[in-house]
């Protein structure tokens, strides 16, 4: 993978895996309409470590006041988190739904289901849930009133997730929202609880790489190393620039650009499937 590819793929990991607008999409449809090779499951990986390293960056704080409140300590400054003393297991909770989801139909999901017909339908209709879902909460809830309920909820939109153009991010971030949490808990939430599924994602794939492919091929450590690092920068830049962005507005932004994007996908298609 020539280092150029490997650069712009993790820059469009980053942006797009913490934006609502779906990263799975985007690494499918950008390398198909540039001809270019996604580098397959040694670069996925890549991504996937890096977009962890970007939430453990970001949140690193947090996640030790959360570990240590869950095993029964005091530690850490944050008001709102010492509020819910359990949210690592409301995390873990609400993690068991996209586990399940993703081991039964990962073959479904690297195969018939990145469908461009598939992406530019999922990418539309989450929009208009994203739309409908910012409207309607009532912003009442901080991760200090977080509870079983909303994590169950939230963790099984995230298992929706496995189907490309669905967005991690956005079908979390509209779920919480229908629980009435804030929009900046709603995105706090999505990411913490995007760490323990994608770092269990990147395990279960490095272990096939190295029972399978004999680890990580000598042409391909650099572009590895380069995209995780690359993924990694972008995404803690992309989390504090949409954290920021929460406080004074709304999602329809992404809302308009999941739908143009989705349109753009089925004329891609429509050209494609004509020959043209």
């Amino acid at each position: 993978m020539p280092l150029l590819h490997a650069i712009v793929l993790g820059i469009i990991q980053g942006i797009t895996e913490f934006l609502p607008i779906s990263s799975t999409a985007h690494l499918i449809i950008i390398p198909w309409i540039l001809g270019w090779d996604d580098g397959g499951l040694t670069f996925d990986i890549a991504l996937h470590v890096g977009t962890l390293a970007a939430v453990f960056i970001y949140f690193f704080r947090e996640w030790i006041q959360i570990i240590g409140q869950g095993l029964g300590l005091n530690i850490g400054r944050d008001p709102v988190l010492s509020k819910n003393r359990n949210l690592l297991w409301l995390l873990a909770l609400g993690s068991v739904p996209a586990a399940i989801i993703g081991y039964l139909f990962e073959k479904q999901a690297e195969t018939s289901l990145r469908s461009p017909w598939v992406i530019g339908t999922t990418a539309i209709l989450v929009g208009v849930l994203i739309w409908v879902a910012d409207r309607s909460g009532r912003s009442q809830k901080d991760l200090g009133h977080v509870t079983t309920g909303d994590a169950i909820a939230i963790g099984a939109g995230q298992a929706l997730a496995v189907i490309p153009g669905v967005s991690r991010s956005g079908i979390t971030i509209a779920t919480a929202l229908f629980c009435n949490l804030d929009r900046q808990t709603a995105a706090r939430f999505s990411f913490l609880l995007l760490t323990p599924i994608t770092g269990g994602a990147a395990a279960k794939k490095l272990w096939e790489l190295m029972r399978h492919g004999g680890g990580i091929p000598a042409e391909m450590h650099t572009p590895f190393l380069v995209g995780t690092i690359v993924s990694a920068i972008t995404g803690v830049v992309v989390i504090g620039f949409f954290m920021n962005y929460l406080r004074r507005r709304t999602l329809s932004f992404f809302v308009w650009y999941r739908i143009v994007f989705g349109i753009i996908v089925f004329a891609l298609a429509l050209f494609r499937f004509s020959g043209r």
